[in-house]
């Protein structure tokens, strides 16, 4: 919160006035307290960048100690960053890719899989962890005030390891079918960017009703997995998907970020910039009003975490 420091002069510690000399004259400077004035944030305000950037640091020391902890006293290590996408892209090619035959245009099934489920395993486990970031941090939340907004930024910020090494395992994966990336991979940024963006949204709103309904954290898990087969990951949009319905259908943002990965790393065709926009249109509404409602139940997270 803003904070106004003032001098203020110490009257028990105040030099005596010399023999002779009245007390209200001496020549000794007061000494001086410093009063801190904590002040309400304005009412307009979904954040105060000026308290962000002084946390900083406390922002880089949440980061690391989640990625730390993950790895602790692991035997694999990182390599558990590669063992979800790589067996669930195993079982999906065997059930999908061969037993049901879906088609990928083309790409080879185990290709076309692992492609969205980089991002998807990224959107999964950053928002799972986003969402219990208040209740696993409520000891922390009651004993010192700090930017509660970083609690669920760095379990989302933190599972960004995870992804580059998928994103590697998918460059090696890319080798050794001989599919290069297209031009258009410039524009990978610009759908990480989405990524996280729609990652964290989710991890604001859900977040701060977990801290009331802890139902949400059981619960969020369960709803993230059937997400799955909302999204674009085991099928492709463009044959699975009428053309009437695809706009609807990208309301869901991480839908056209997995379409926007595999255009931009396999060429299955053109980038879908209709879906990329309505997602991304879906995330601003989303993340703004998900500043907006956890800044109303910021004020009540210390009585109730």
């Amino acid at each position: 919160m803003p904070t106004t420091t003032l001098p203020q002069p110490n009257a028990e510690t105040s030099p005596q006035a010399a023999p002779g000399q009245s007390p209200g004259t001496s020549d000794a400077p007061a000494a001086v307290v410093a009063e801190t004035i904590i002040e309400p944030r304005k009412s307009w305000r979904l954040f105060d960048p000026k308290e962000l950037n002084a946390y900083r640091d406390l922002f880089r020391f949440l980061v690391w100690r989640k990625i730390r902890v993950r790895y602790a006293q692991s035997a694999i290590g990182v390599g558990w960053a590669v063992i979800q996408p790589v067996f669930s892209a195993i079982v999906f090619t065997i059930v999908f890719g061969r037993m049901a035959g879906i088609d990928t245009g083309g790409v080879p099934y185990p290709l076309f899989v692992f492609a969205a489920l980089v991002p998807w395993t990224y959107f999964a486990n950053a928002t799972t962890d986003g969402i219990s970031s208040l209740v696993g941090e409520a000891s922390m939340i009651r004993k010192v005030y700090f930017p509660r907004l970083f609690l669920p930024m760095s379990a989302v910020s933190a599972k960004l390891v995870d992804f580059l090494i998928a994103m590697l395992c998918l460059a090696a994966l890319m080798v050794v079918y001989g599919r290069p990336p297209s031009w258009s991979v410039v524009l990978l940024p610009l759908l990480i960017a989405l990524l996280v963006a729609a990652a964290t949204a989710i991890s604001l709103w859900l977040a701060a009703l977990a801290v009331q309904f802890r139902d949400v954290n059981y619960a969020a898990p369960f709803f993230i997995q059937l997400g799955m087969y909302a999204s674009p990951v085991v099928y492709s949009t463009a044959i699975s998907v009428p053309d009437r319905y695809r706009l609807l259908y990208a309301i869901n943002p991480i839908a056209g970020v997995i379409e926007g990965f595999r255009a931009t790393l396999l060429g299955t065709g053109p980038m879908p910039w209709d879906m990329i926009a309505v997602g991304a249109a879906t995330t601003t509404v989303a993340l703004l009003s998900g500043l907006v409602f956890f800044r109303s139940k910021e004020k009540i997270f210390a009585d109730v975490a």
